[in-house]
């Protein structure tokens, strides 16, 4: 799901600690026992353990972005 990400949102996000980056998932696998995919951000070998891209979910930071992807699958650890 794409949400525009405005002002309100931020705020309100730091303040109630919303989660929704992938390595606060429990299917996101940092060490990458499978097959190595370099084209994904957050280390050589870090995937989705669902087979999800984690490109648009893999950075927590809200800053510099128009919008917010979640990933619907995402089941916090």
């Amino acid at each position: 799901m794409i949400h525009p990400l405005d002002d309100r949102l931020r705020e309100e996000a730091r303040r109630f600690r919303l989660v929704f980056a992938c390595p606060d998932c429990a299917s996101f696998d940092p060490s990458g026992l499978g097959e190595p995919d370099r084209d994904e951000p957050g280390g050589a070998h870090a995937r989705c353990a669902l087979g999800y891209p984690i490109a648009p979910h893999v950075s927590p930071s809200l800053d510099g972005r128009d919008e917010i992807v979640f990933c619907k699958a995402f089941e916090l650890r």
